[in-house]
């Protein structure tokens, strides 16, 4: 079964674990350094925080796929949305390595759908390729070339 997924950008961690952990009524289920994850089962949401942003708030949206099929799906989904989809293979982000396909909504707003294949002691292999965002989310232009 999919879980939807969310990433927030946020200059205080530890306030913010505070805080989401009284409103989900848990402690998370990943925490390091700079990034905590919830794999909160009632709604099924992974809500992930990190502080490797420019900017706070809302990083991308996604959905977690449990298996090979399921993401399958859920990339003919993003095709059928009728934006440009990039994929990526074994990409090394948020202490996993996943794989993964985005898409941008009309807005810009990155979607994300993804198989996690395993976890991994490190954050990812490298920075952002977007250079603004809290996670791996790649450029804009390089899902919707101009």
């Amino acid at each position: 079964m999919k879980r939807f997924h969310l990433h927030l950008s946020v200059e205080d961690l530890e306030q913010n674990i505070q805080f989401y952990s009284g409103i989900f009524g848990e402690p998370p289920t990943v925490r390091k350094e700079d990034y905590a994850k919830w794999m909160i089962d009632d709604p099924r949401v992974n809500f992930a925080l990190s502080r490797r942003g420019k900017k706070t708030g809302l990083d991308h949206l996604g959905i977690q796929a449990e298996d090979k099929q399921e993401l399958e799906d859920l990339q003919d989904r993003f095709r059928n949305a009728g934006m440009p989809v990039l994929e990526q293979r074994e990409a090394a982000c948020c202490y996993s390595r996943s794989d993964k396909h985005w898409t941008v909504d009309p807005q810009g707003l990155a979607w994300e759908a993804y198989q996690t294949l395993e976890g991994i002691p490190v954050f990812g292999e490298a920075e952002s390729t977007s250079g603004e965002s809290a996670c791996c989310v790649p450029s804009i232009s390089l899902i919707r070339p101009s």
